[in-house]
């Protein structure tokens, strides 16, 4: 009978003990969730924490830097919830009494508002408007820089020209905002010696580094002649655009003491007057029954030189467009060194529509040459929008069809 008595007295006291190691437990547990420091996500939203923190013993501050904490600091009420993970206790509990944040006066009397216009009294708008307008003035007239290098060989008798680079040159693609720089060269007057450097692809800084060595040049004439420069911009659908020139006249330049290196502004093609680019003949007629236009080039006449001294070989390249879109194209035979070309040439177009209201036609003057490119002399567009006598020619031949009429045209710089 003692052993059931003594066992039922274990187990009871074993029951008491578990009982209240269970409650203790449960206590301690209680307490210490409310004394429990907010978890990293909390700290995250108060204080703009990008990265949660790895070590709580570290030395960093968890939060925005000092610029965004004494924005922060600023904007903030004097009753707002503050917290500083240094200042914790060692339970990781917060003081009771949290720190008041001062503020200077400077910063409190200085308000958003005021330190806007602060900022916009340090720049006037004049100022903005005069610095714009000059820098667009700027990009408008400059066309970039031409570096290159002039040397005489005596051994030889040799005239050396290196083209070295330009700088700065205008985007003549406006998609891309990029050029295709090439540099033609001519030696003037006698126009004998024509060289060209090799095309570079989309840059606006091209460095050609391209020699070239004229010989056969007595170092007597050298003050007689002329150095032009032509930069232009390759386009593989259409004619190639003009960039700028460059003229050095070599009278004055000293070459006996070696090589002399030599920059120069790139300026804008001289343009020359309507007046000096000669006339052409034209006789247009429009079949109404067949939807053809026949165009007869004749005469050209005053035609200008080619450049200081030669006359011209000229030629006539007729386009013909419908809604601005070349459609056919046509062209004369070439007359030798004459300022005054007879072509008596005939050449008959499809129109692809009924009337000419979308249609027009160009004639481009220019001048042969085997060496190089040929150079346009002027030119010339018959059409519905066209002004002066070309839209004149052009209604006779709408209201008159089947009639051939002839009129001499002031043709245009090309």
């Amino acid at each position: 009978d003692e052993i059931p008595t003594v066992v039922g007295i274990f187990s009871a006291f074993g029951l008491v003990f578990s009982v209240s190691l269970f409650a203790w437990i449960c206590c301690q547990r209680k307490s210490s969730k409310s004394n429990k420091t907010p978890p990293y996500k909390f700290v995250h939203v108060l204080k703009g924490v990008d990265i949660y923190p790895e070590n709580l013993n570290s030395k960093k501050k968890f939060g925005a830097d000092d610029k965004s904490e004494a924005k922060n600091k600023s904007a903030m009420p004097k009753n707002s919830l503050h917290l500083d993970l240094e200042k914790r206790d060692l339970n990781g509990n917060f003081p009771k009494t949290t720190p008041k944040i001062q503020s200077s006066p400077d910063l409190e009397n200085l308000s958003p508002k005021r330190f806007a216009e602060r900022k916009k009294d340090s720049v006037s708008p004049d100022s903005l408007k005069s610095i714009t307008s000059l820098s667009s003035e700027d990009k408008q007239d400059k066309l970039g820089t031409l570096f290159f290098s002039l040397e005489y060989n005596f051994e030889k008798k040799a005239f050396v020209v290196n083209i070295k680079e330009a700088r700065g040159l205008p985007a003549m693609d406006e998609q891309s905002m990029t050029s295709d720089p090439y540099i033609k060269m001519t030696i003037l007057p006698e126009k004998k010696h024509k060289v060209k450097t090799r095309v570079l692809r989309k840059t606006l800084d091209p460095a050609f580094d391209e020699t070239f060595t004229f010989y056969g040049i007595p170092y007597s004439q050298i003050q007689d002649l002329t150095l032009h420069f032509m930069i232009l911009s390759f386009d593989r659908f259409s004619r190639d655009d003009v960039i700028g020139e460059v003229l050095i006249p070599l009278a004055g330049i000293e070459l006996s003491e070696g090589r002399l290196l030599m920059d120069r502004e790139i300026t804008k093609r001289n343009v020359r007057k309507s007046s000096g680019r000669g006339e052409l003949l034209i006789s247009l007629c429009y079949q109404s029954t067949t939807n053809t236009l026949t165009v007869v080039v004749l005469k050209a006449r005053h035609l200008p030189k080619s450049d200081v001294s030669g006359l011209s070989d000229p030629y006539v390249k007729v386009n013909l467009y419908h809604a601005k879109k070349r459609i056919s194209k046509k062209k004369t035979h070439v007359k030798k060194c004459t300022p005054n070309a007879v072509f008596n040439e005939l050449f008959v177009f499809d129109i692809p529509c009924e009337g000419l209201d979308d249609i027009s036609i160009e004639f481009l003057v220019l001048d042969s040459d085997r060496g190089s490119r040929n150079e346009v002399i002027g030119r010339l567009t018959l059409g519905s929008s066209a002004e002066g006598t070309g839209g004149e020619h052009w209604k006779e031949i709408c209201e008159y069809p089947r009639r051939q009429i002839a009129k001499w045209h002031m043709l245009c710089d090309g």
